[in-house]
């Protein structure tokens, strides 16, 4: 069955006719009209248009005749060369399947994403460092859920043009590496790949000078400014105090450090021993009272979930993106209120309350170490 075109691609053909270049590889043609788009094109040299039914591929070589244009088929990048694009184009099949219709050219998965993710898992490895992938999607795939996976596969993206219709929308993306990530490949950061994410962050692992790190960069989403290379800068300096995780390598666009093993201190203290226990809290309290002679608030000592990270007889401080400098710092009193509020089951409220308010008035740190030791 040949996929005939409709809105999908006719907006995507209004976007290939701006954009391809180089080397075009047409994946999923259908009926021909992208690969016929972008041969149209100048600064188009040569392509390259697959589709997974062999009958599609018979229909366009009797049917398109342009001798930039080669077919072959391919289910995705099964049976393409290795090589790399300049441009790719995908008008997927990405509707949510349903049972009677069981049809390639529109149905993309049980939730209607599942071919673009194994597209995008692969897509990167056939595409130039400068090149783009032109990709329609549609509001019935999940388009939060695309967006998750393309940052999860190193992609940066923007919408170049939307279209309403009946009831969906539709949607072109324009998609290309990473430029952090590209920028970590000079440097010689091999092997990266996507961690996790938070409110403003994006991490992710590589291994550099054959040590395994931590990359942070920016959400493409977040608003913040400024607070990766602010993060990068108070690392450097605490690094010097013995705090926080080794850093390796800072810009102002990510920072990177020594990927940091352990449980979050949560866990570690549901399974500790009593004494062991005590030693890592007694070990946290001299981090946080170097923080408070410094002058300096870290801002997550009252809820440190997934801030601390302990291996060993080692506890290590994460995640600086709210440190300022401060003339009544609190990480010490942060951390005892987070002890007294019974989470951990080690010390008592009242006893934690007087501790607490005898520190702010002395900064001393003894009765502090005492009290956790008693």
């Amino acid at each position: 069955m040949i996929y005939q075109p409709l809105e999908d691609s006719f907006l995507l053909e209004k976007e290939v006719k701006k954009f391809a270049k180089g080397s075009v590889l047409d994946m999923g043609t259908g009926s021909g009209i992208q690969a016929v788009a972008a041969a149209k094109r100048k600064q188009a040299k040569k392509v390259l248009a697959v589709d997974i039914q062999k009958s599609v591929i018979d229909f366009c070589k009797k049917n398109v005749k342009n001798k930039k244009i080669k077919f072959r088929q391919s289910n995705l990048f099964k049976s393409i060369p290795k090589q790399k694009f300049d441009t790719i184009i995908f008008n997927p099949p990405y509707l949510p399947a349903e049972p009677k219709l069981k049809d390639l050219t529109v149905e993309g998965g049980k939730k209607g994403f599942e071919t673009v993710q194994r597209f995008l898992k692969s897509a990167g490895a056939y595409l130039k460092d400068d090149g783009i992938i032109l990709l329609l999607i549609s509001s019935l795939t999940n388009k939060a859920k695309v967006e998750e996976i393309l940052t999860e596969n190193l992609f940066e993206f923007e919408i170049l043009s939307k279209k309403h219709i009946f009831f969906e929308d539709l949607l072109v993306y324009k998609i290309q590496k990473n430029k952090i990530v590209q920028k970590l490949i000079k440097k010689g950061v091999k092997n990266i790949q996507y961690f996790t994410k938070g409110h403003r962050g994006i991490l992710f692992t590589g291994k550099y000078k054959n040590k395994k790190i931590t990359i942070k960069a920016k959400l493409p989403e977040s608003e913040a400014v400024g607070r990766i290379a602010n993060e990068g800068k108070w690392i450097k300096k605490l690094n010097k105090e013995g705090i926080g995780p080794n850093l390796v390598m800072a810009e102002k666009d990510f920072f990177a450090y020594h990927f940091v093993e352990g449980k979050v201190f949560p866990k570690f203290a549901e399974k500790a021993g009593k004494q062991k226990l005590k030693k890592i809290i007694r070990n946290l309290f001299m981090q946080c009272h170097k923080l408070d002679k410094l002058g300096i608030d870290k801002e997550e000592m009252h809820r440190p979930y997934k801030h601390i990270l302990v291996k060993g007889n080692k506890a290590t401080l994460l995640d600086f993106e709210r440190v300022h400098k401060s003339k009544k710092p609190k990480n010490v009193t942060q951390f005892i209120q987070y002890l007294a509020s019974g989470k951990i089951g080690l010390v008592k409220r009242k006893k934690a309350i007087e501790v607490s308010k005898a520190y702010k008035k002395s900064m001393d740190i003894k009765p502090v170490l005492d009290y956790v030791g008693s």
